[in-house]
């Protein structure tokens, strides 16, 4: 049995391992700090289901009613602890006022980037946020669709071949369930990510406690990272942090987000939210520095939410070509440097690739 014939047809969401009855799958970090499955072949029975739910190998194409839209929460202490305009803490209150549960995003005790599972608003801060890292899903499956199968709201949100992948896992409609996936510019190595925390552990002779890749701290759309060791927190310019670097010179990105075939407004969800780009020429009037969140609602389920939420917005409807970010056109491509960094990257140590980076 072969789930894939090259790293570029793995986007490593984990189903696979899940999904399996003999337990025969794995997943194992490679050497640039992805995870890729790995088959037992005693214990395959070759039945298959790991190929079923691979969301690379069963990509739908799609055709929405979409309703295009800029958002912006109207409780500024909501927006302002936000990635962007702070719809993702208005679907979340949404659900969980129904007694739902809500998967996310966040980080374990080790700085890893997981996803997890809140049941009160109050935890939210746990998933809140992005995390320019590839998060690790798979442990969340057989929980959404237990819940699912008790009649219990669900909400979970992720990138685009995450909820492809869930979907296919369930393989059934819920009418609780609520997907929700991100503008995904491509998903960073967590074994780089893993040496940053550790570098920067070193550096300050601390133990990392949270990091803020979109700090709203000098109003500037969250262009601010900060991160906290040891409980002092530093803060730097999105564009001078040493991660941030690697990841917007496109170094460090999974091989299959070169070649990702979900960049597009047409999705399977019923979500889709991001950064509203070029928000200061489509509406001047909601560029406060603050952010706006850019919401395509794709499915009927979604506008019956959208109008159920509306009234806790300042929002305008748009149209398609005024939400066209790159992403949304195109996958990320790869630099011309990348497959120097990652032969550097797997034989120096990380102290002189942060060198290299910052030089």
């Amino acid at each position: 049995m072969m789930i894939y014939k090259k790293k570029s047809m793995c986007c490593g969401c984990g189903a696979c391992m899940e999904i399996c009855p003999k337990k025969a799958i794995t997943m194992v970090q490679d050497a640039e700090g992805f995870r890729y499955p790995k088959i037992n072949r005693f214990k395959c029975i070759e039945c298959k289901k790991c190929v079923q739910v691979c969301p690379i190998k069963n990509q739908e194409i799609v055709k929405n009613d979409n309703l295009y839209l800029g958002v912006q929460a109207k409780e500024d202490k909501l927006r302002y602890v936000s990635s962007s305009g702070g719809i993702f803490s208005i679907l979340v209150r949404y659900v969980i006022e129904k007694q739902g549960i809500v998967y996310g995003a966040g980080y374990d005790m080790h700085m890893k980037v997981i996803h997890k599972e809140i049941y009160d608003f109050s935890q939210i801060d746990l998933i809140r946020g992005t995390k320019y890292v590839q998060s690790d899903v798979q442990r969340v499956y057989h929980s959404i669709k237990k819940n699912l199968e008790v009649d219990r709201w669900v909400l979970f949100c992720g990138t685009p071949c995450q909820v492809q992948a869930l979907l296919l896992f369930l393989n059934k409609k819920y009418e609780k369930l609520i997907v929700v996936d991100l503008v995904c510019y491509g998903v960073p190595s967590p074994g780089i990510w893993r040496d940053y925390v550790k570098y920067l552990e070193r550096l300050y002779n601390g133990k990392m406690s949270g990091f803020s890749f979109r700090d709203k701290r000098n109003t500037d759309n969250g262009h601010t990272c900060s991160y906290t060791i040891s409980e002092k927190l530093y803060t730097c310019s999105i564009y001078d942090n040493l991660f941030c670097k690697m990841y917007f010179r496109n170094i460090i990105l999974r091989p299959s987000c070169y070649e990702c075939k979900f960049c597009t407004v047409d999705r399977k969800s019923d979500f889709t939210i991001g950064d509203f780009w070029g928000i200061e020429q489509i509406n001047p009037e909601f560029d406060d520095g603050m952010g706006t969140s850019m919401v395509i609602a794709h499915t009927d389920k979604a506008k019956k939410i959208w109008e159920q939420i509306k009234q806790e917005t300042h929002f305008f409807i748009c149209m398609k070509e005024n939400v066209l970010q790159p992403r949304l056109l195109s996958p990320t491509k790869a630099a011309n440097g990348r497959r120097g960094f990652m032969i550097l990257y797997k034989i120096l140590p990380f102290s002189f690739i942060a060198k290299l980076v910052d030089n």
